[in-house]
């Protein structure tokens, strides 16, 4: 019954579940925080030191927030540190993509008509490409362009630009966008870890120990806040976008990615005005959309590998495994008759014009490539194909099953 696709894929499940509840913590946290930031208001009556204060409802009670701009004059009796939400987040989102896009590599991560990679070196490029975006952009930070903050932002864009574009060359579409998603990501944990939480101690420790803190340290922790903060949307987005071929089915998907950068400029702006000023700048919706129509434009120029050209190219030797299973030629006609209509490089169903999930299942490699999806979803279950649009009959998933297990059994 629990055969190891199974369990695999539920552990998936389980650790994507953990990654998303983590997520909501950690972005509900930073942009409740940057909002309170910017909606304190001055009152002479505040103790020394402190820099503003705010009174919210919730819940039914008041709430009353006083900000030291440096430190209160001595140690707290309790102090809650908001740093749980990011370590959890990374740490799961990188065993997710370990899950997936390393142990599933040979189809979710390599593209062999990019680029001809061992899954090895698939593997060595996706987990070292994450730390390079971190490094460039710490130095950054640390350099002379601190002091001019927009110059900083459009050198960080530029980067990730230049990485979108790199992914493209080399991974499938789906692996492209999550992992400059993985690689954005990265960039803000490693603030929080890196800055964000040392420089806070080093605040604490000076109060514990009866000194005077230094206001620099919280002004760099508040720097690496706000990059955070104009990050979060842009990465919501491309980690949602593997499950919509528009967004990654596309040669123009690296373009895609990029302006989708821009996107959570002009919407964390609008958002960041109101709080400060009760009014948003109405022209960055305009903005938004526009880009989105620009986007959505770029969705459908069709590219990649046609029908013939996959015809022809050569089996990967991850594919030859499972065409040469015995049970392959029945599982793979009741792949054809039952799922190539949608799952198709020009699906003929009515209205659709990418096939779900960017997955193809015409050549004899198609099917092969996605064995254990195709076991998944119309062997082990029968979420495929959708009873509304075809009725599958039990013996062709029985061909489907057979074959499966019989090229993983040995």
């Amino acid at each position: 019954m629990y055969d190891l696709a199974i369990m695999w894929d539920w552990i998936a499940f389980s650790v994507r579940w953990l990654h998303v509840i983590t997520a909501m913590a950690w972005i509900g946290a930073s942009f409740y925080f940057i909002a309170l930031d910017l909606m304190l208001k001055p009152n002479p009556n505040l103790p020394d030191g402190a820099y503003g204060e705010e009174w919210e409802v919730h819940g039914g009670g008041f709430y009353h927030t006083v900000k030291y701009l440096v430190a209160p004059s001595e140690m707290p009796e309790h102090l809650t540190w908001h740093k749980w939400q990011s370590y959890t987040t990374w740490l799961s989102g990188a065993a997710l993509l370990m899950i997936i896009y390393w142990v599933g590599g040979e189809l979710f991560l390599l593209d062999p008509t990019k680029a001809d990679l061992s899954l090895w070196q698939g593997i060595l490029i996706s987990g070292g490409s994450l730390t390079i975006g971190w490094l460039l952009y710490d130095q950054m930070c640390k350099s002379k362009l601190s002091e001019n903050p927009t110059l900083l932002m459009l050198l960080l864009f530029v980067i990730l630009v230049a990485m979108s574009w790199g992914y493209n060359q080399i991974f499938t579409g789906r692996a492209a966008l999550l992992h400059l998603g993985a690689f954005t990501a990265t960039i803000m944990t490693a603030n929080v870890f890196f800055q964000i939480m040392p420089n806070q101690r080093i605040v604490v420790d000076d109060l514990k120990n009866g000194r005077t803190p230094d206001a620099k340290y919280g002004k760099i922790a508040k720097v690496r806040s706000t990059h955070n903060n104009y990050l979060t949307l842009p990465v919501v987005f491309l980690m949602l976008a593997n499950h919509y071929p528009l967004a990654f089915g596309t040669q123009y998907s690296w373009i895609i990615a990029s302006l989708i950068f821009l996107t959570g400029v002009t919407i964390r702006h609008y958002f960041n005005t109101m709080h400060k000023t009760g009014r948003g700048p109405n022209w960055t919706w305009l903005v938004t959309v526009l880009l989105m129509i620009l986007i959505a434009w770029l969705s459908t120029v069709r590219t990649g590998e046609t029908y013939e050209d996959a015809e022809a190219r050569e089996m990967t030797t991850f594919e030859q495994k499972f065409a040469a299973a015995d049970g392959f030629e029945d599982a793979f006609y009741a792949v054809v008759g039952n799922c190539s209509m949608c799952h198709a490089r020009e699906p003929s169903w009515d209205g659709m014009y990418w096939a779900p999930k960017g997955v193809v299942l015409e050549t004899e490699a198609d099917v092969a490539r996605h064995a254990k999806q195709v076991y998944l979803q119309a062997g082990a279950s029968h979420a495929m194909p959708p009873p509304n649009a075809i009725e599958m009959d039990q013996e062709g998933r029985d061909f489907i099953v057979a074959w499966y297990k019989g090229a993983t059994s040995n």
